[in-house]
C-alpha cells in the first residue's frame, strides 16, 4: 500500500513538473488550470480585427489567465447581438454596429478602437474612369447601415451621384464575396480595405477614391464589452484590453511572426498583399495606444441622426467607457511595453482552431448625410479621388514636373493633398492657400482634387525659389 502511494505521488510530481516546464497547469481532463474560459468574437476577416488574432495565436491571451475561444461571426450586427446576449465576453466589431445597439438600450459600449478611420479605397470595373460613369451601374456593399455602405454613400454623394436613385447599392456580404462579384462583372465598384487592394490593383481594376485622403475620423474597428460585464468583472475586463494591447506591441515589433499570422487568417499568400496589410495597417493605423475616436463616432451619430431622433441627441461619450484605456495609459503600461526587453515571452497557443460562425446579416437602413470633413464639390475628372487639405506629414507621389516663369507645372497623384504639396514645396503644410489661389480657375474646392488633375505651383518668394 505504502509502495502504490509512494509510486501515485511520483507520477504526480512529475506530471507537475511537466506542467511547470510549460508554465500551464493542466487538470485531469487536460484542460488548463488557472485560467479563466471565454469566448471573444471577431466580426470580419481584415487586418483590422489582428489584435485579437495575435494575442490568441502568440499566448497573450493565457499570460492575462484567459482560456480564449475565438469566434469569426460574420457581419457587425449578429457579432454584437452574441454580445448582448453574452455568447461572448468581448468583440472586436465596427464601431456602427455597436452605437445602433447601444441606442437601442443594449448596454454594449466600446473600450478600444483599433482602426480609427476608413481603410477602404472604391475600386471599380476597368472600364470605369470617371464618378459619372457609375450612373446606372451596380455596387455592392455588406449591408446598408454597415462601414462598407456609409462609405460608398459618402463616396457618391461627394461625386454628386444619388445613391440608390443614379448607382444601385446592392447588399452582398463579406468582402470576399462582394470583390468576387466584382471579378465576375455582376457589380461595377465596390468598398474593398487591405489587402484586398492589393490585388484589385493587380487584376486592372481602377481606384476611383481613397478614403484614407479625406483625413476623416471614424470608428471602424473597436474592442466592445457590455456595461454589466464591467460592473461585475472588472478584472476580466481589464486583462481583456491588456492582452489586446499588448498584442498592438507584439505586431509592431515582430512583422516576420505578424505577417504568418496575417497569412493565416486572411487566408492569402500573395506576398504583396500581406506585406501592405502589414505596412499600411498594423503599422500605419493601429495606434499604440488605442483609444476610440469621438469624433469617428460623432461622424456615426450624425448618419443615424438623420431618421433617429435619439441618435441626433446623443453625445459620443456615452458609447465608450475609457476607464480601462486611461488606466493602462496613465499608469505606464503602454509605454513599458515599447522598451526594449520589458515584455515577457508569452507561450504559444495550444487551444483548438477559432470557431467560425456564419450567419445572416439583419439589414437596417441608416442614411448618410453627414456633414463631411473634407469638401462636397462633384468632380467629373479622370479618375477622382477625394483629397483633403488638412495638415499631413508624408510628401506627395513623384509627378511630372516642368520649370516655369510662373512656378512649376505638378499632375496630382494619389495620396496628394494642397498640404502635402505646401510641405514638399515650400517647407510648410500652412501655405497651401497659395497652391490654392494660383489654382482657383480649376480648383473650385480644397479639400476635392483627383488624381491627374493639373496643378501649377507657384514659387514661394518669401523663401526666394
Amino acid at each position: 500500500m505504502k509502495a502504490q502511494f509512494q509510486s501515485a505521488l511520483i507520477i504526480v510530481m512529475a506530471g507537475c513538473f511537466l506542467n511547470w516546464g510549460s508554465g500551464v497547469a493542466v487538470a485531469a481532463d487536460g484542460s488548463p488550470q488557472g485560467l479563466k474560459k471565454v469566448a471573444i468574437a471577431y466580426s470580419s476577416i481584415s487586418p483590422n480585427q489582428a489584435p485579437a488574432w495575435a494575442a490568441y495565436e502568440t499566448g497573450i491571451f493565457r499570460k492575462y489567465g484567459l482560456d480564449v475561444q475565438l469566434i469569426f461571426v460574420e457581419s457587425g450586427s449578429r457579432t454584437v447581438q452574441t454580445l448582448v446576449s453574452g455568447d461572448v465576453v468581448a468583440a472586436e466589431v465596427a464601431g456602427a454596429g455597436v452605437i445602433q445597439s447601444n441606442l437601442q438600450g443594449s448596454g454594449v459600449v466600446l473600450i478600444a478602437g483599433f482602426l480609427n478611420t476608413l481603410d477602404y479605397k472604391f475600386m471599380v470595373s476597368r472600364d470605369i474612369t470617371r464618378p459619372d460613369q457609375l450612373k446606372g451601374k451596380a455596387v455592392a456593399v455588406s449591408r446598408v447601415g454597415s462601414s462598407s455602405d456609409f462609405a460608398t454613400r459618402y463616396a457618391l454623394e461627394k461625386y454628386g451621384l444619388v445613391p440608390d436613385k443614379d448607382v444601385a447599392i446592392l447588399q452582398i456580404g463579406t468582402q470576399p464575396a462582394r470583390f468576387a462579384a466584382l471579378e465576375a462583372g455582376k457589380i461595377n465598384g465596390v468598398m474593398v480595405s487591405i489587402p484586398v487592394t492589393a490585388k484589385a490593383t493587380k487584376l486592372g481594376f481602377n481606384t476611383l477614391a481613397d478614403l484614407q485622403m479625406l483625413g476623416l475620423e471614424y470608428q471602424h474597428s473597436a474592442l466592445a464589452v457590455s456595461q454589466n460585464l464591467i460592473k461585475t468583472q472588472p478584472d476580466l475586463v481589464r486583462n481583456i484590453l491588456k492582452a489586446h494591447v499588448e498584442a498592438i506591441q507584439y505586431m509592431k515589433t515582430h512583422r516576420k511572426e505578424t505577417i504568418a499570422i496575417l497569412n493565416k487568417y486572411l487566408k492569402t499568400d500573395d506576398t504583396d498583399a500581406l506585406q501592405e496589410a502589414y505596412d499600411a495597417e498594423i503599422q500605419a493605423l493601429i495606434p499604440q495606444k488605442p483609444y476610440p475616436t469621438l469624433k469617428g463616432i460623432q461622424i456615426i451619430l450624425r448618419e443615424l441622426g438623420a431618421k433617429d431622433a435619439v441618435a441626433r441627441a446623443a453625445r459620443p461619450e456615452q458609447f465608450v467607457d475609457l476607464t480601462f484605456m486611461k488606466e493602462l495609459d496613465s499608469s505606464g503600461f503602454i509605454d513599458r511595453l515599447y522598451k526594449p526587453g520589458a515584455v515577457a515571452k508569452a507561450s504559444p497557443s495550444q487551444e483548438p482552431a477559432p470557431v467560425q460562425v456564419a450567419t445572416k446579416e439583419k439589414s437596417s437602413q441608416a442614411e448618410n448625410k453627414a456633414k463631411p470633413v473634407a469638401g462636397e464639390k462633384s468632380i467629373s475628372g479622370s479618375k477622382a479621388v477625394v483629397a483633403s487639405a488638412d495638415k499631413a506629414s508624408a510628401t506627395p507621389a513623384k509627378s511630372t514636373q516642368a520649370a516655369s516663369s510662373t512656378g512649376q507645372a505638378y499632375t496630382i497623384k494619389a495620396g496628394d493633398t494642397l498640404s502635402r504639396l505646401s510641405e514638399h514645396f515650400y517647407n510648410s503644410a500652412d501655405k497651401w492657400p497659395k497652391i490654392y489661389e494660383a489654382n482657383r480657375d480649376t480648383v473650385k474646392n480644397p479639400n476635392y482634387i483627383y488624381i491627374g488633375q493639373k496643378l501649377i505651383i507657384p514659387p514661394d518668394e518669401r523663401a526666394g525659389t
